[in-house]
């Protein structure tokens, strides 16, 4: 999909929610940290217990929350990856717009999950932008828990793309060429506070 698509979904689904959010719930910030997963999920972790900041990037934005009980919540975030393949780094930027539905299942305590649309803004991979994303759009799923209390909230959530995605590029020999994932695979850990 095209750059326009997504800015078209962007107006339809997100600006219009957050709007109402305004007069439902409130909208609000939110920040915090991601660890970007290489492979599986428990090896990559364990591979990097002695270098913990290897795959730890961030994210900053936006929310809406309507209702209460039960909720939606739209969400526009910036997010800046990262990930190193042995001494080499593979970043990227990209514009995440998760549309969650939640439960308040106990006090503070809440679950939440939906559709994540993304859209690559930037890659680059030890220094060399890639251009040839196959796709800058694609779609994932976040899954997670969240404790909010009154305008202060804290939430982990689980974040993977379900649209095989590749970066291609030339190595260093300029004869083979080589192949990355660019798919989200992420816990991703955030702050948020209810304007």
């Amino acid at each position: 999909m095209n750059k326009n698509l997504f800015f078209i979904l962007f107006i339809a689904i997100v600006i219009p929610n957050v709007s109402l959010a305004q007069t439902a719930q409130g909208i609000g910030l939110k920040a915090g940290l991601n660890y970007n997963a290489n492979g599986d999920y428990f090896e990559s972790i364990n591979d990097n217990y002695k270098n913990p900041d290897r795959n730890v990037g961030y994210h900053i934005g936006l929310f809406g929350k309507i209702g209460n009980q039960v909720f939606f919540r739209p969400e526009i975030i910036y997010t800046s990856t990262k990930s190193d393949y042995d001494d080499d780094s593979f970043e990227m930027q990209k514009l995440d717009a998760p549309l969650l539905v939640g439960l308040k299942v106990l006090g503070p305590i809440s679950v939440f999950g939906g559709p994540s649309l993304q859209y690559i803004l930037d890659t680059e991979f030890d220094g060399i932008a890639i251009n040839n994303v196959e796709e800058d759009f694609s779609v994932g799923l976040n899954f997670g828990i969240g404790l909010n209390f009154k305008k202060l909230g804290i939430d982990l959530r689980y974040e993977r793309g379900f649209t095989d995605n590749e970066a291609t590029f030339i190595g260093n020999n300029g004869i083979s060429t080589d192949r990355l994932d660019t798919r989200p695979d992420q816990l991703i850990l955030s702050l948020s506070l209810l304007l």
